[in-house]
């Protein structure tokens, strides 16, 4: 009785912090990871990435514009068992690109897309102002608006985008529907403390999905749940990415509070379906 009363008390106070933007820790129940059966992972072992399970995301074999830097395969490397995008300024350009902040982002949208179940990845955030790391699930109906999310949504898992502010230790779960043009709709930001420092530190994210609604956690713990916008009910896949603020390729800092290279590690990328 008294935890049940606990979980409908941090309910309360989750809410609360969710409507008025206010970060807070994720402190909710444990995920329950007994109902679920790993379906796939990325360990990231061996010497390079391995180009069976990733694609680069809307990004060509070589250069591609992301807002403000360059999507290049070449910053993706495999060591001890982890996978570095890094994110750095090339004065010369790469691969014949024109001079800027170099990164990349990559996804499963030819091995794996699943509908419902558990997805988590391990990593150590990038340091950077206006460095944007992120681990998310996507579709192409996404840009369907005919049925709001139940055609799919973007579906934040977490993205990084502090660092250098006011409480850097800090995440936000974000879910987007019906496109990015004039019908786009977005549940806003929940935001999340990090104890620690997520820098240079592993932390956990995921999220729960199903016919219900979605729940996500962080390390583990539930940090919020919702069934804003419709549900998706089709197979998406996993992406993670870094992007630098700004537009065609041009940072909106001159040189990222100072940071001439920055480094996002992940230790694995795991998807569970249920029993």
């Amino acid at each position: 009785m008294f935890e049940k009363l606990i979980a409908f008390v941090m309910s309360l106070i989750a809410g609360f912090c969710g409507v008025f933007g206010i970060p807070y820790y994720a402190v909710g129940e444990k995920v329950d990871m007994s109902k679920f059966e790993l379906t796939w992972e990325d360990d990231f072992e061996g010497d390079g990435v391995n180009w069976n399970n990733w694609s680069g995301h809307f990004a060509w074999e070589t250069n591609t514009v992301r807002r403000g830097g360059i999507w290049n395969k070449k910053m993706t490397s495999v060591k001890d068992g982890c996978l570095t995008i890094r994110t750095e300024y090339y004065p010369e350009g790469l691969d014949g690109g024109p001079a800027g902040y170099y990164t990349y982002g990559m996804d499963t949208r030819n091995s794996f897309n699943q509908t419902y179940g558990y997805f988590e990845c391990r990593c150590i955030l990038p340091k950077g102002y206006d460095v944007w790391s992120a681990f998310w699930l996507y579709c192409d109906g996404v840009c369907d608006v005919s049925d709001k999310g139940v055609n799919g949504a973007e579906l934040d898992v977490y993205e990084s985008l502090y660092y250098g502010g006011r409480k850097p230790n800090m995440v936000s779960s974000n879910i987007h529907i019906d496109g990015y043009e004039a019908r786009h709709q977005a549940l806003g930001s929940h935001k999340f403390l990090l104890k620690g420092d997520p820098y240079s530190e592993f932390n956990t994210y995921g999220l729960e999905w199903n016919a219900d609604g979605y729940t996500f956690y962080i390390n583990g713990a539930k940090s919020f749940s919702t069934d804003w916008g419709g549900v998706s009910a089709v197979p998406e896949f996993m992406i993670l990415s870094v992007e630098v603020g700004g537009n065609d390729g041009v940072a909106a800092g001159n040189n990222l509070d100072g940071i001439d290279s920055s480094d996002f590690v992940v230790d694995y990328v795991r998807a569970y379906q249920y029993k």
